[in-house]
């Protein structure tokens, strides 16, 4: 992966005692729609904040557009770096009125422009003169997404912009600001902590825990394979089997699989997800339905087998019943193994 956009090389910054951000490692391709993704406290919105100008790296450095603007001797500050940032919280000036909002950074001589193209851009057209106390939640947020599109930077910046967003509303506001975001042709940040949130949206996903990127990677492969446990255990449910790995395979209680990558001859954990797994109702299978629970498009089992507990997904079109004995079918061609 090349870095025609954002290259973040051994960043830190600390705040006292606590490493918010430590030898960050990420490269963004001009385009792309990338989602930092983690738990709270991870650092992601430190990263943002620092690829925006906002913090200055304690150590490292960070190239937008082949340019350096942070690093040993180097410091280009946030107006100068031509980046659309939308905040949490909007922080729209209450004072002004949507067009004057909108107009904010921008050159007189291209205001007007400017304003009417970002308004018309966001579905605002007609809108510039109210203020934004008189606007809707989802509203103001396309006033602050017109007013970063407006001075037209290369890249945009997210943090958290669904979180003040009643969740009946998220989904489709999500898809409508992705839609505006991809027809403005910009290359995209977004700080989120919804895993269901970044792998919709995002071309790749970069997964942080204690301040550092652990892996970066499309959506499918980060779920198919993560590169640790804690990864995989994060961005969704699995079944974790107890395998020995010997000539090239792993051998489970639930079969002989194949590995996604080679591993050393010894005792491993294999990763299964539960849409993988199939029930097939049988009187003389030696697993029990122990627990069920409705989703409507789907139904998650937990399943008895020997001392081991799995989970299984299933289409709500397959009703096993509670306490049904079952087999149990795999439904994977490689399998991801950890140590």
């Amino acid at each position: 992966m090349s870095c025609g956009m954002i290259c973040v090389h051994g960043a830190s910054k600390a705040f006292g005692a606590v490493k918010a951000v430590h030898r960050a490692e990420l490269c963004v391709e001009r385009g792309e729609f990338v989602a930092l993704l983690g738990p709270s406290g991870c650092g992601k919105t430190t990263l943002l904040r620092l690829i925006a100008g906002f913090e200055q790296p304690d150590a490292g450095e960070i190239r937008v557009s082949d340019r350096t603007v942070a690093g040993p001797g180097v410091w280009v500050p946030a107006e100068r770096r031509r980046i659309g940032m939308v905040f949490q919280d909007y922080a729209l000036f209450p004072h002004l009125t949507v067009a004057e909002n909108v107009g904010f950074g921008v050159t007189r001589k291209e205001r007007r422009t400017a304003v009417g193209d970002a308004l018309a851009l966001v579905g605002l057209d007609g809108y510039g003169g109210r203020y934004p106390h008189e606007l809707s939640g989802g509203q103001q947020q396309r006033v602050a997404l017109a007013r970063a599109l407006a001075p037209r930077p290369e890249l945009v910046l997210l943090d958290e912009p669904w979180s003040n967003i009643d969740p009946l509303l998220r989904g489709t506001m999500r898809d409508e600001l992705a839609a505006i975001l991809r027809a403005a042709d910009v290359t995209v940040m977004l700080v989120t902590h919804d895993r269901e949130e970044a792998f919709s949206l995002a071309d790749r996903v970069a997964l942080m825990l204690d301040g550092t990127v652990v892996q970066a990677a499309p959506p499918e492969e980060l779920y198919r394979l993560p590169s640790t446990r804690w990864v995989a255990e994060f961005v969704g449910a699995g079944n974790f089997v107890r395998g020995r790995v010997s000539g090239g395979e792993v051998e489970t209680t639930l079969g002989t699989f194949a590995l996604s990558a080679p591993a050393a001859e010894r005792d491993v954990d294999v990763l299964i997800r539960p849409e993988q797994l199939e029930l097939l109702p049988d009187a003389a299978g030696v697993a029990t339905v122990i627990g069920r629970e409705f989703r409507g498009h789907d139904v998650f089992y937990r399943v008895q087998t020997g001392d081991a507990v799995l989970v299984s997904q299933r289409p709500s079109t397959e009703q096993v019943e509670l306490g049904a004995r079952v087999r149990v079918r795999p439904h994977v061609d490689a399998v991801c193994a950890f140590s």
